[in-house]
Order: C-alpha cells, then structure tokens, then sequence
C-alpha cells in the first residue's frame, strides 16, 4: 500500500467540560494514535496542530476559548488534503463532522489501528 496522508479525528475538548487537564489528556490520546499511524509508515494530521497555532496568532491562547467553528474549519481544511481519516475513540461532534466529510468525498474511514495496513517502505 502507498503511504497515505491520514487526519486523525477524535475529541480535544468533547466530554471535558473546559478542564485543561482533561483537554491535554485528549490531545495526548489524538498524538499517541497519530504516532501510531506514523509507525504503519503513513503521514498522520491532526487538526489541533494547525488550529492551535492559528488561535494563538490571533491572540487566544486557552484552549476553551477556542471558537469550535475555528477548529473545525481548520481540520475540514485539512481533511481535503488527506486519504483517509482515523476516527479514534471518544464523543465528539467534530470528529463525527470529520467522518462524514470523509464520506462524502470517498476517503477511507478507519476505526481501528489495525484496519491500516502497514505502507510499503
């Protein structure tokens, strides 16, 4: 298989009630399945890595401060430079966004690591 570009979908701030702590907990589980995806020898994205950056830009700097439409726009711009997206476990109304944009536009939707085959060196 060919190295894919993958946007790995899953809650940030979905369940955590603006808790910074749960929030970084949440962040850690979409980088644990994004090393993951890395290790199968694809390219993996989150959407926080690109939105995050943008909101400090513009001055915000909590992650509960965040616009949701900004965080979503950012990983729905992303999604469209992507072949396929990883839905990782956990409620979240972007995520589930993501995987229906994937849909619509044909990708492969995972939800499970070993439903990626490995891509050839």
């Amino acid at each position: 298989m060919q190295a894919m570009t993958i946007l790995i979908a899953g809650p940030y701030r979905s369940g955590t009630g603006g808790d910074p702590v749960l929030i970084e907990r949440n962040l850690k589980a979409l980088e644990q399945a994004a090393l993951d995806v890395y290790e199968k020898g694809h390219f993996p994205l989150i959407g926080e890595w690109a939105a995050l950056p943008l909101a400090h830009a513009r001055g915000v700097s909590e992650p509960e401060e965040i616009p949701q439409e900004f965080l979503y726009g950012v990983a729905q711009r992303m999604l469209r430079q992507c072949d396929a997206v990883y839905r990782i476990a956990g409620e979240s109304r972007g995520a589930d966004m993501d995987v229906r944009t994937a849909l619509e536009l044909g990708l492969s939707v995972y939800y499970a690591l070993d439903e990626i085959a490995p891509a050839r060196p």
